[in-house]
């Protein structure tokens, strides 16, 4: 199963208290190696940004009435992660916005039994201090240098590190098997095959040139 590392940006802290979404980016990885597939949207949240809210991810009211509201992007969104393992830091936030957004339109929601909380994770690992996502990053000396404002992608590339770190995999591996090994080895079964053969005249003279520069050289 292919993994999603999801990310959200909103007005608020609460759909129930009218905030919403202003922007999704989920990560597709396969065994926590990136498959390059990436959905990242920016949207309408159909109301004011409030400073506060501003003042983390950056994106003024202005700039997102441009952008698509959450009805035109949502069936793009559930197709992508369709049938994929999620992995979410604070998941309960993320969840509570896009099943509130989900259920307005009468779409499918997301199964929570589909998603994986890091920070529960982390809280697991490292109890009694902090473990957002800053904290885990600096923990594991991960660049934090371009992560100047919360930006949804830039913080699933950041989630996907501290997640390969939680699970202590460091790196992941790629999954080559004996069989895979094997028909590598027949793939490649021509790689120089030719044999050149060598005359006798060819070796006589190579040892005549031996014996003369191992004398010259000899100390």
């Amino acid at each position: 199963m292919n993994e999603i590392f999801l990310d959200t940006e909103t007005t608020g802290l609460s759909f129930k208290d009218g905030h919403r979404i202003v922007e999704i980016a989920c990560i597709e990885t396969k065994d926590l190696i990136s498959t390059g597939n990436v959905f990242h949207r920016l949207i309408n949240p159909e109301r004011n940004i409030p400073e506060e809210a501003f003042k983390i991810h950056g994106f003024s009211e202005k700039f997102l009435s441009t952008k698509e509201k959450f009805d035109k992007i949502s069936d793009d969104f559930l197709n992508f992660i369709d049938g994929k393992k999620i992995i979410i830091h604070n998941a309960s936030f993320d969840l509570g916005f896009l099943n509130g957004e989900l259920s307005a339109l009468n779409k499918k929601t997301i199964d929570p039994k589909q998603v994986v909380d890091s920070l529960e994770i982390a809280r697991n690992k490292f109890p009694g201090i902090s473990n957002s996502l800053d904290a885990l990053c600096k923990r594991f000396n991960i660049d934090l240098s371009k992560r100047t404002k919360h930006n949804a992608l830039l913080d699933c590339q950041l989630l996907r590190e501290v997640y390969i770190n939680l699970l202590d995999a460091k790196e992941p591996k790629f999954n080559l098997s004996t069989k895979d090994l094997e028909q590598n080895l027949v793939r490649n079964k021509n790689y120089n095959k030719k044999v050149v053969e060598i005359s006798s005249n060819e070796i006589n003279m190579h040892k005549e040139f031996l014996k003369k520069e191992l004398k010259k050289n000899y100390y």
